[in-house]
């Protein structure tokens, strides 16, 4: 089970880093061509890493067997874990107390796991509704800082743990909103949709694939989708499965993301050498090559190291 929750949060932090490197190393030369589409692809990635977290997080709770609530000590480690099976639906209740366990950020407010009495996550189509109370996540690095309140749905369509995963053929799960109100830093607060599947396999080691689900106009393959901070609409997609092998160090390895707001377009393609070309397990850096379109079809691109 340790090992199990190991995967789960590095599988977590290894988005989390393939993301937000975007905005650290290329600050300067998107903010001079296109500041909107530069905030609005580090919103996304905060959201989005952030969300993947409690995900994993989530996870790790209900794969440890909240029937028994003793065991949920220490499982996340800057939250309180309480379960009550005697209501309906019955409850997991994470609260987050702040603390600086995590290096990179701080969480603070509540996430409220429920479901019908008797269902068990490793079931096939078993679903819990999770519910974002003023959860509230501040960066250290630059103090920026979100807040989420709103419902998802996490489902646990094949059935299976992934404590198991290397004797099974695969495990999907699925995350799903209709809505979700994020707050930014700056008073902005806006309504985001969500749609996303991961698929578990495992081939010399746990292999996550992350898609997006959602049709939206033209754009398939949609995760995140909706108004950004500047009140113009975006979609964000997974045009090709973003990609993290165990046997690469829980590392992103590949995988592509397409971001469209209004006019303009940003696509980060992962798993790169610096000069482009398809890297296997590098033993230092990946880099991304990251595009921008603006509306008058001028383009600019930058390979950055992550």
């Amino acid at each position: 089970m340790k090992q199990n929750m190991h995967y789960l949060r590095l599988f977590s932090l290894a988005l989390l880093l393939g993301f937000t490197a975007c905005k650290k190393d290329n600050s300067p030369a998107t903010e001079k061509d296109d500041p909107e589409i530069t905030v609005h692809a580090d919103d996304e990635a905060f959201f989005s890493a952030e969300t993947d977290a409690v995900f994993s997080d989530a996870n790790a709770v209900l794969e440890s067997g909240p029937a028994s609530p003793r065991h949920q000590d220490n499982i996340i480690c800057d939250a309180s874990i309480a379960v009550n099976l005697l209501s309906n639906p019955q409850t997991i209740t994470v609260t987050f107390n702040g603390e600086a366990c995590l290096g990179s950020r701080t969480r603070e407010g509540v996430i409220v796991f429920s479901a019908p009495p008797g269902t068990q996550w490793k079931n096939a189509g078993a679903s819990f509704k999770v519910e974002y109370q003023d959860f509230k996540v501040t960066r250290k690095r630059d103090k920026k800082s979100i807040t989420i309140n709103g419902e998802q749905t996490f489902t646990n369509v094949s059935g299976g743990l992934l404590a198991n995963l290397s004797s099974l053929e695969s495990i999907t799960h699925t995350v799903s909103s209709s809505g979700i109100n994020v707050a930014f830093d700056n008073g902005a607060q806006r309504n985001w949709q969500t749609a996303q599947k991961r698929v578990f396999t495992y081939d010399n080691g746990a292999v996550a694939s992350v898609y997006g689900t959602h049709a939206e106009n033209d754009d398939t393959g949609v995760a995140v989708w909706g108004t950004n901070r500047f009140g113009t609409s975006f979609t964000s997609s997974v045009t090709d499965p973003l990609v993290i092998r165990q046997d690469c160090s829980f590392r992103l390895t590949g995988g592509k993301i397409k971001h469209k707001v209004g006019t303009a377009t940003a696509t980060a393609t992962f798993g790169l050498d610096a000069e482009g070309k398809p890297a296997s397990c590098p033993s230092g850096n990946y880099y991304y090559e990251l595009v921008w379109t603006g509306a008058n079809g001028n383009s600019l691109t930058a390979m950055v190291a992550y």
